[in-house]
């Protein structure tokens, strides 16, 4: 398996190796995991078809090649004959779909999500699906109906989520680039925990059609990489307004993601660096000094950073589970046993199937958050704190907004910890939620934000920071991922073959 995908194109270009070969290699990989004493778990499946579609684009390789035309045919398919992963929450079709879940068990996606259709018809090759935390409720894929996946630094430690199957699958260089998606740092968190890049984009960037929502009005299809390169050349592929999604939106710069170059202008880059995440309780000392290596990185460069006050920060974690868990209720209500998924039906009426159906059929994590969104939503609040959870994330907006006004970035880390072992956190919820402490601003506020391998611990697991941009600036945040990567290459110490 190469590395990139720049590494990737240019054998297939040269006839160094085929599509076949690569997805021949993801398949023998897996096999040779499931087998193992601790298997990764990154792959639920790789798909039966995907080695007809290789072939299709070797064939189509070989006959460019022939008549002179294939750099013409990789202008019009950049992505052609690369696979990559998806994750299960995903459609693509004709394959299966289980959010990682019993109530979803057999279900056949009928189409492709957008995002997987634009990356076909650039050529790229649907691998497999990928584990997840059961509906993306997760920041460990420990909540997952198939078990959970691995960190391939340690294999005793989480691969983190909800994005963690296609996060570890990157990181173990079974894929070279996948699909994930967040709602509150499900793509950005997992990166983190297995050194390697992952983008949240701006909200909209990336068409919702096609995948199973969470919560709507924060839900994002992600990217995860090994490097800045590999993530933009399939956001380019993938992003602008889509007909089926009315909240999709096209991005200014995506003409500048196919040959991205990094970023040279830190002289007039102005970082902005909240004292709320700087004084957060619990900050791990290896992560600190990882965010500090990372400043002194930027000011050496000639980066101007400073410490910003904004206490609405503060109110960020509670806005977003309030807002995330309400929605999720709702989204969720659909699965029971009657319009979707799995059923349970002993003959005792409409409300005993229902209540069997989701008893059954939902695990304890998506329990606990049906129930608490549907608390906020009852008759007793009469939906008054879902109200005020709205109108602090209209004040998170308008602040972060106020702050790009004056900074080009928002930098802080990903998470207060590295990847914590496996088992560690199950059974303690709240300490899993505070993982999400410097993440969920950024999809409140719906701006784009790239979490970079930046160190790792005494441990040797990696720690990953995040730069955070306005809206619609994945080119710049990208830009100075590139800069950060070729001034660290390897950074995250990822697995390679």
């Amino acid at each position: 398996m190469y590395y990139t995908i720049k590494e990737t194109v240019a054998a297939l270009k040269s006839g160094e190796t085929t599509s076949e070969k690569l997805v021949q290699a993801s398949i023998d990989t897996f096999t040779a995991d499931q087998k193992s004493e601790k298997p990764l778990n990154a792959f639920l499946e790789i798909y039966e078809d995907a080695l007809t579609a290789a072939k299709a684009c070797d064939a189509e390789i070989a006959a460019a090649r022939a008549d002179g035309t294939l750099e013409a045919l990789f202008e019009k398919k950049p992505l052609l004959g690369v696979p990559f992963a998806n994750k299960d929450n995903i459609s693509s079709k004709g394959h299966r779909l289980t959010c990682s879940s019993k109530i979803l068990e057999g279900y056949v996606a009928p189409y492709n999500a957008t995002v997987v259709g634009r990356l076909v018809e650039k050529g790229a090759v649907p691998l497999g699906r990928c584990n997840q935390d059961e509906f993306a409720m997760g920041s460990s894929t420990e909540y997952s109906v198939y078990g959970p996946t691995r960190n391939p630094i340690n294999r005793d430690y989480v691969s983190g989520g909800s994005s963690g199957g296609s996060t570890a699958a990157v990181a173990a260089n079974q894929a070279l680039f996948a699909l994930g998606t967040e709602t509150g740092g499900s793509v950005r968190l997992p990166a983190s925990y297995c050194g390697i890049y992952g983008l949240k984009p701006t909200y909209g960037v990336l068409s919702r059609w096609g995948v199973v929502a969470y919560g709507s009005s924060l839900d994002q299809v992600g990217i995860l990489g090994h490097t800045p390169q590999d993530i933009a050349l399939p956001l380019s592929a993938m992003s602008g307004a889509d007909f089926y999604d009315d909240t999709s939106a096209d991005l200014p710069d995506a003409g500048s993601l196919t040959n991205l170059s990094a970023y040279t202008d830190f002289a007039s880059l102005k970082i902005a660096v909240p004292k709320q995440f700087e004084e957060a309780k619990g900050l791990d000392e290896d992560v600190k000094k990882v965010f500090e290596d990372t400043k002194a990185w930027f000011t050496a460069k000639g980066a101007k950073i400073e410490s910003v006050d904004l206490p609405i920060l503060d109110a960020s974690i509670a806005a977003y589970y309030v807002i995330a868990l309400s929605e999720a209720a709702s989204n969720l209500s659909r699965f029971d046993g009657i319009r979707y998924g799995h059923r349970v039906d002993n003959g005792a009426g409409y409300d005993q199937l229902y209540v069997d159906t989701r008893s059954e059929g939902f695990g304890p994590e998506v329990k606990r958050r049906i129930i608490i969104g549907n608390y906020v939503l009852s008759e007793q609040f009469s939906g008054d704190t879902y109200k005020k959870g709205m109108s602090v994330r209209a004040r998170i907006q308008r602040e972060v907004a106020a702050l790009f006004d004056q900074y080009d970035i928002v930098l802080c880390p990903v998470c207060p910890t590295p990847a914590f072992k496996l088992g560690e956190k199950y059974d303690d919820p709240l300490a899993m939620y505070l993982s999400d402490l410097y993440t969920v601003f950024v999809n409140l506020a719906r701006i784009p934000s790239i979490s970079v391998p930046a160190g790792s611990n005494r441990d040797g697991m990696p720690v990953g920071i995040q730069f955070a941009g306005k809206m619609f600036s994945e080119a710049k945040i990208l830009q100075l991922a590139q800069a950060w990567e070729e001034d660290h290459p390897l950074c995250g110490v990822p697995v390679k073959d």
